[in-house]
């Protein structure tokens, strides 16, 4: 069935689980977007499973500790990556044409040094003041919302690089059923797990969203797949701080 597909990409693409590898086409990963969230909901659970194991036998920074390196393995530090060249582009560039050829440079200057340092700092922090039942909540509500901002992003920003790169795989290419499936899914399990409180992350990742698109769109023009990885590590923390500043 084509949606077991689309999800068997979303889930390849997102995660290194040794999934069944399936037909990729130019147009699978716009395809499969719709189901990013619903990835992001199966590691946030994996993680609250993990917090579950952890928390009685360990202090809050040990779990918060382990369920970070859990989330970066099972990702491959995928996003960050995309926030370390991020930075290391937006930081050191001064016109399009400057931050798009950082942007492709695997190396990692001192932006990015400091945004990856900076982003492991405020998740850990977070996370260890994550406690109990708002543990669970929160951090499967941040890895829904995180990778639903691809869709957004995805849907009414144009690819910076015309043709090349990851962004231009998926930016403008999502339908919009895609993008209205996405997206009340989303919402949906944020409620089923916050109930009334739903709207304070969903208005977190909303704003940061707008904002990045809208830097985005000012500095080059479009997006990139770095970009999409920023803006999805900048929206996790803003989610894991909601669950902080409202406990």
């Amino acid at each position: 069935m084509k949606w077991i597909d689309d999800f068997l990409v979303a889930a390849q693409f997102l995660t290194r689980l040794p999934l069944p590898r399936v037909r990729f086409d130019p147009d699978s990963l716009s395809r499969a977007a719709k189901f990013f969230p619903v990835v992001g909901l199966m590691i946030g659970l994996a993680a609250s499973v993990l917090q579950r194991i952890a928390a009685p036998h360990l202090s809050s920074p040990l779990v918060a500790l382990l369920v970070l390196t859990f989330l970066v393995l099972i990702t491959g530090g995928l996003h960050d990556d995309g926030l370390a060249d991020a930075a290391d582009g937006f930081g050191g560039g001064c016109n399009r044409e400057q931050v798009l050829t950082i942007l492709r440079d695997s190396r990692i200057g001192s932006f990015g040094a400091l945004a990856l340092v900076l982003s492991v700092l405020a998740r850990f922090l977070l996370l260890s003041n994550l406690t109990g039942g708002r543990f669970t909540a929160f951090i499967v509500s941040a890895h829904v919302l995180c990778r639903w901002t691809t869709l957004p992003l995805s849907y009414f920003l144009a690819p910076a690089r015309g043709s090349d790169g990851q962004g231009a795989r998926i930016a403008q290419k999502i339908s919009p059923a895609s993008f209205l499936a996405g997206t009340l899914s989303s919402f949906a399990m944020v409620f089923y797990f916050l109930r009334m409180e739903f709207w304070i992350p969903v208005l977190a990742a909303l704003v940061v969203t707008a904002l990045s698109g809208l830097y985005y769109s000012r500095r080059i023009g479009g997006v990139t797949g770095d970009c999409l990885g920023a803006t999805n590590q900048l929206t996790e923390i803003a989610v894991y701080f909601c669950g902080v500043w409202n406990r």
